[in-house]
């Protein structure tokens, strides 16, 4: 029997051979670096100091010749060429929509989309929704923020042309994003992952249960969390659905890369994108399944193409096909971190979403949590302070002594050392329906650094 062609929103693509995608990818590459050199001051100018060109493009391993893009260099540009820097490539009558970065620091980095790219936006993204299960007809509420933030329209974009009942409600109102969910029975969810645990919170505050809304699947991404085991747990468990991990960047796509029904890893579209992972000592490629930095070169992105833009992002690849049929490679465990969110402390390194499996790990606990860094002059030592809310307002001083206790031990056991926990009410810390900060750093010589 033939494969079931329904479960792709465009077979051909996500089926291609390794050696057609090869040869797709190859032919796109030399025609987004020769535009790039001919239209763009920004490339030629980087091109020509690396003594490279589109002629030294001869396979898919010659882009290791070429430099890397950093979000400091394409800010530094704008800063330079206000207001959108150099590294335009489609003449101005083709722009249609600008966006910026987003982030918890820094200067926004603001793209382009032509014409051109907000059909290929559209098309990637209703790719990815499609991979999780979105069909016509679906009610999706879509609480990924509208405005500026690029990801709230792609979404948009993408549900209607699958077919869908579009809520385009943005990251706010709670008590009309739960009113949707239970009266108007939304069937898809699409949020940060902090903000669908909060949901999940207020659902059950406002004494809902899953069985009162009707939403079965949901995809969530703007931060790393869904594949960390423990937070698409608590969404899944929160809200009764499956959950899917959703990746996308403001420089290369705002939604561009999902998982599938098969919860494998991200699935990368090399039709458009070239991906690379790269050693951030060497700069060289890993091998296969070893961790590294995502590198990403645009193979058809038309007013704003970045070659070689290093996200920062720490990813595993593996190229192999995945068991839903799709051939693009994939990263198994999703964003694994990110290089510039490492924590340096007491000569130990650690990530944030290391504190978060193990938070919520425990019922007991709040999903949420804060990483504080202190210094204590007196004694000459840094401090590191994990805040938790306790789920339940009463429990007996020895129970919270025992579970906090077991709380310090487990993080011990991810981190390497053993930091002090502070127990604090629920409610006490602040959630958000964007990207949620969760790092305090109030150590002198890094806040002077920073």
């Amino acid at each position: 029997m033939g494969r079931d062609t329904s479960v792709f929103f465009d077979y051909k693509v996500e089926t291609m051979s390794r050696g057609d995608l090869d040869a797709l990818q190859l032919a796109k590459l030399k025609w987004q670096v020769d535009r790039c050199y001919h239209r763009s001051e920004f490339y030629r100018e980087r091109f020509d100091a690396a003594g490279v060109s589109r002629a030294d493009i001869k396979t898919l391993n010659d882009i290791r010749k070429f430099p890397f893009v950093h979000k400091e260099e394409l800010r530094g540009e704008q800063a330079q060429h206000p207001f959108l820097g150099r590294f335009t490539v489609a003449p101005q009558a083709e722009f249609r929509e600008v966006h910026p970065s987003t982030g918890t620091t820094g200067t926004p980095v603001n793209t382009i989309w032509s014409a051109r790219d907000v059909q290929y936006i559209t098309d990637v993204t209703a790719r990815t929704l499609w991979s999780i299960g979105v069909r016509p007809g679906d009610v999706l509420q879509n609480a990924f923020a509208y405005g500026l933030w690029v990801a709230g329209l792609a979404v948009h974009y993408a549900s209607a042309k699958i077919g869908c009942l579009v809520i385009p409600i943005g990251a706010a109102l709670t008590e009309r994003q739960i009113d949707y969910m239970v009266r108007l029975k939304s069937t898809v969810l699409i949020a940060t992952p902090s903000y669908a645990i909060y949901l999940a919170e207020q659902l059950k505050a406002h004494n809902y249960s899953t069985s009162d809304i009707g939403i079965r699947i949901g995809c969530f991404g703007g931060e790393p969390g869904t594949e960390v085991p423990a937070t698409r747990q608590a969404i899944e468990n929160g809200l009764g659905i499956d959950a899917y991990d959703y990746y996308g960047l403001a420089e290369i796509g705002p939604t561009f890369a999902s998982e599938c029904a098969h919860k494998t890893g991200l699935h990368w579209s090399e039709d458009l994108h070239l991906i690379e992972v790269i050693d951030p000592e060497t700069k060289e490629p890993v091998p296969d399944g070893e961790i590294g930095i995502l590198v990403i070169t645009h193979l058809e992105r038309s007013a704003t193409p970045m070659i070689r833009y290093w996200t920062n992002d720490l990813v595993r690849l593996d190229p192999s096909p995945c068991p839903c049929g799709r051939t693009h490679a994939r990263s198994p465990g999703g964003i694994l971190g990110r290089a510039d969110d490492m924590i340096v402390f007491m000569g130990v390194n650690f990530y944030p979403m290391q504190v978060e499996q193990v938070v919520r790990s425990f019922e007991e606990l709040s999903p949420e949590y804060r990483i504080r860094l202190t210094h204590d002059a007196s004694a000459h030592r840094d401090i590191c302070t994990i805040s938790v809310e306790l789920e339940q307002e009463e429990m007996p001083q020895p129970r919270v002594s025992t579970l906090q206790e077991k709380t310090a031990n487990a993080l011990r056991e991810a981190l390497g050392f053993r930091p002090e926990v502070e127990f604090v009410r629920q409610g006490t810390l602040e959630r958000t329906a964007f990207k949620a900060k969760r790092i305090i750093e109030e150590r002198p010589a890094f806040v002077k650094r920073s």
